[in-house]
């Protein structure tokens, strides 16, 4: 087998071309701009009452900025690790659903760095990961890359670079499956904490997205003799 011999939908994708180990360059500037006045249209709406407008816009302590913030970190990964194993297989069931993935989440990183670009926030905070989830979310432990609950290490990802064929299949549904896990309890924070609509309803979209997409890879393992670890 050869990187060349690709017969996925996603083929035809320059983007999906570039071969990524670190960070992925994610939507292009024109898509950056489109999200950005979508974004803009929102957030007008939002706040077209005075009395709402001070309410509407987060602040940098907020759960929707803590929210953006880490979920866009969370996403940037999950993105990497889609086009790691992209070039170590030429299954189309495995092909496709990284190629989604990468997709959708380099979508919605977009969404949530405009969001904090719109509310004037910066985008990482001096105080860490996850300080505005509730205690009982707060007790990862930073180690090797993994920087919040579900992240992969650095260890792992470099294995996943090393394998070929359903050996890297298997560790890469595995790894998604436990990023999947992490980022459904990030999600389901914000929308219950969050104050903006937009994002609370975003954040509830991952939630039903990301358990499907794990139902997905439960079949794929169980399919290659492996399941969630």
């Amino acid at each position: 087998m050869t990187d060349t011999a690709v017969t996925s939908p996603e083929k035809s994708d320059p983007a999906v071309g570039r071969r990524s180990h670190t960070l992925v360059m994610l939507p292009t500037v024109g898509a950056t701009v489109l999200v950005t006045i979508v974004l803009g249209l929102w957030i007008v709406a939002a706040t077209s009452d005075d009395r709402t407008e001070a309410a509407a816009v987060p602040t940098a302590g907020s759960a929707d900025a803590g929210f953006a913030r880490d979920m866009a970190v969370h996403h940037q990964q999950a993105v990497e690790m889609a086009y790691v194993v992209r070039d170590r297989t030429a299954n189309e069931d495995v092909r496709r659903l990284a190629y989604d993935i990468a997709q959708t989440q380099a979508n919605q990183r977009g969404m949530l760095l405009g969001w904090l670009d719109l509310w004037k926030l910066p985008v990482t905070s001096p105080d860490g990961y996850m300080i505005w989830m509730p205690m009982d979310h707060m007790d990862h432990q930073l180690q090797d890359g993994s920087l919040m609950p579900g992240m992969a290490t650095n260890t792992e990802i470099a294995q996943l670079g090393r394998l070929k064929g359903e050996q890297a299949e298997i560790l890469y549904l595995q790894l998604m499956y436990e990023h999947h896990k992490g980022g459904i309890d990030m999600a389901r924070a914000c929308a219950q904490q969050c104050a903006v609509p937009q994002e609370k309803q975003l954040a509830q979209g991952m939630v039903d997205a990301q358990q499907s997409e794990m139902q997905v890879m439960t079949d794929l393992l169980r399919e290659r003799g492996a399941a969630p670890r």
